[in-house]
């Protein structure tokens, strides 16, 4: 993943479509490293994601341009290549795996960020009712090896409609997004066992994003 990572710094300080077209040809190589990294993970993960074995590497990954026409930054290019794993029939609402790879800020990620309000509510039935499944999956040493809590981003400050504020998962129940995710270091990347390091985290991560599935189906 060096030239990647060369490339996408090298794009942070020269964010502009005149540098991109002339560096053309370093973003297809860097490009298609990634692209080969997401088809290798794919295939090492058909033993215990079979859903997945469909799903063609070009597809998961993200456009590196940006959409400015809401945004005060209006550099064109994101700095950053991401991938999003998940059933291609369900695609960014249904539970799924994530590569974020940049310089000093790469990670791996897994969950359901930010469901439509029905999936939502589901989620948080299922959490009142079957909260000890949740909390022996969180509990899992393998888990806890990779992972420390979910993301809290805009997470509720009161407790949502229908559930006590004493509920014993409150702070759960309070969740918009069922996130987790593990910085991983810029030596790490380039290591011939990074796609071994993908492999363990999304393991560690299935268990959650069946949790998940069973919630919304």
């Amino acid at each position: 993943m060096q030239t990647a990572l060369t490339f996408l710094n090298q794009l942070k300080d020269n964010n502009t479509r005149e540098w991109f077209q002339e560096h053309k040809y370093e973003y297809e190589q860097s490009r298609s490293v990634f692209i080969q990294l997401v088809k290798e993970i794919l295939a090492a993960m058909a033993p215990f994601e079979p859903e997945l074995s469909e799903l063609d590497a070009k597809s998961c990954v993200f456009r590196i341009y940006r959409d400015v026409r809401f945004s005060k930054d209006k550099s064109p290019y994101k700095t950053h290549y991401g991938a999003w794993i998940a059933n291609a029939n369900k695609s960014l609402v249904w539970p799924g795996y994530y590569i974020h790879i940049q310089p000093g800020e790469s990670f791996l990620a897994g969950g359901l960020w930010m469901p439509p309000a029905e999936q939502l509510k589901k989620i948080r039935q299922e959490i009142d009712y079957n909260g000890h499944k949740l909390h022996e999956i969180v509990n899992n040493t393998t888990f806890q090896n990779f992972f420390k809590d979910f993301s809290e981003e805009e997470k509720l400050k009161t407790a949502p409609k229908g559930y006590p504020s004493d509920h014993p998962d409150i702070e759960w129940l309070k969740l918009k997004s069922f996130t987790v995710s593990c910085r991983i270091k810029d030596a790490e990347l380039s290591k011939k066992t990074f796609k071994d390091t993908c492999i363990e985290v999304f393991q560690a991560i299935k268990p959650l994003n069946d949790f998940l599935k069973t919630s919304i189906e």
